[in-house]
């Protein structure tokens, strides 16, 4: 399966319910990033750290979380910390499973960031993310491409 065809649940920035394709976004780079579970310590503070980064990842990219959390997991959490991007929500692990056969190296996807071209392609991705040094790794990438 193709993951820009995998359908899932989201919440956008202003908390609205609607369905997404990463397909929908081409033409636009992405930066897709999963995490383990929402409103705890560490995913809390990288999602705080791309919200808090947007006004200059967004010259980029757009921006997009993916947890197995539910729907109404991802509102509170979005609505409790002001995140100002989507959250998806791959209750199934579809889209996580599917990144996950990017490279044969990649055992768990547990938190991994992605970023997609314009067309949809993968190019680059950190599978070990540390939190603390993630924001200023992505903008290093985009700058380093300029």
């Amino acid at each position: 399966m193709n993951y820009l065809d995998i359908k899932l649940k989201g919440i956008n920035q202003n908390g609205e319910e609607k369905e997404y394709k990463l397909y929908d976004f081409k033409g636009e780079n992405l930066i897709v990033y999963f995490y383990p579970k929402d409103d705890t310590p560490v995913c809390t503070k990288e999602a705080q750290e791309f919200r808090d980064a947007m006004t200059e990842l967004k010259k980029y990219a757009q921006i997009i979380g993916v947890s197995d959390n539910d729907i109404n997991d991802h509102l509170d959490f979005q609505k409790k910390y002001n995140l100002n991007f989507i959250l998806l929500s791959d209750t199934d692990n579809k889209l996580k499973n599917t990144f996950q056969k990017h490279d044969i190296h990649i055992q768990n996807l547990h938190r991994a960031t992605f970023i997609l071209d314009k067309e949809g392609q993968i190019i680059k991705y950190w599978n070990k993310v540390d939190v603390d040094e993630h924001i200023e790794d992505i903008l290093k990438f985009f700058r380093d491409k300029e």
